[in-house]
């Protein structure tokens, strides 16, 4: 297997979003600076949406100016939740995808971004139109993947119905996204080698919440169906902030690659870079 197969997708922006008390740019800006010299595919470093919504991320374009592209082949996703934010991202041209999540929970589309899904299917329609017109890529995760815990209806045909209709609008990159960590390993073995089947010309990912408990489990049952663009975060940390009260944090990117490592997978990380940012996440985590 070559080097580049997987694209393992850093998650500091999904880990660091939920935190009450504010972590200063220069904070964040050494910690990404970091994380970039890893050797990751991808890093979801930050997101243009409501400070009033996610504080946290108000100074996203103060730390994307404090960060370092010079010596990383890692490229940047900025997370976007309606035009408005799609239109800011698109300005900065050191930001290679733009990400949107697209709920197939009609309740969570609302909750997370304060519009209907019908509402949000336009918005995609426009990121992907200026995704084009700035030499950008659009990244739609289509959330709530594996069920909610709203009652909306969840089976495994709404989501390849949904999974159509955003690849027939042009979605080059489609993340299947457990977004309060409701996936099981059957539910992932059931539904990605269809997704990956059906749209082979699409890039097929996965972005898994999980607990400690069955984040193996989890991990295992995606590395069987195939599947190369994984999302994780650092120790686990993170959860949306607009699911739930009780946050389900990501997949351990140090379990991710304990993982693949032990399938003789060549990731072709920096691992002294890696143990620095591990070290230096206590000081954003606690």
């Amino acid at each position: 297997m070559s080097q580049n197969q997987y694209k393992l997708v850093e998650c500091p922006r999904d880990a660091m979003q939920g935190l009450h008390n504010f972590v200063s740019t220069e904070l964040k800006s050494e910690y990404l600076n970091l994380l970039l010299q890893v050797g990751f595919d991808t890093l979801d470093f930050g997101s243009f949406v409501s400070p009033k919504a996610i504080p946290q991320m108000a100074d996203t374009a103060e730390v994307l100016a404090n960060l370092d592209l010079s010596y990383t082949s890692t490229k940047l996703l900025a997370i976007v939740a309606n035009l408005r934010g799609v239109e800011a991202a698109v300005e900065h041209e050191q930001i290679n995808y733009l990400g949107f999540p697209f709920s197939i929970s009609e309740t969570f589309q609302q909750r997370n971004t304060n519009s209907s899904i019908s509402q949000s299917l336009s918005t995609v329609e426009d990121m992907l139109s200026l995704c084009d017109k700035n030499n950008k890529t659009a990244v739609v995760y289509l959330s709530m993947g594996f069920g909610n815990p709203f009652g909306d209806e969840w089976n495994y045909e709404i989501v390849e119905q949904w999974a159509d209709v955003l690849v027939g609008k042009g979605v080059k990159i489609l993340s299947l996204a457990d977004t309060v960590g409701v996936s099981t390993p059957e539910k992932i073995e059931n539904i990605l080698p269809k997704l990956i089947s059906r749209f082979s010309r699409t890039e097929i990912g996965i972005h898994l919440h999980s607990t400690p408990l069955d984040r193996f489990e989890k991990i295992e049952a995606a590395y069987k169906t195939g599947v190369k663009r994984i999302d994780s975060a650092l120790k686990g940390f993170g959860g949306c902030p607009m699911a739930a009260d009780d946050l389900t944090g990501n997949i351990a990117t140090e379990d991710l690659i304990s993982f693949l490592n032990s399938k003789g997978e060549n990731l072709g990380l920096n691992m002294d870079k890696w143990n620095e940012a591990m070290i230096l996440s206590g000081r954003i985590f606690g």
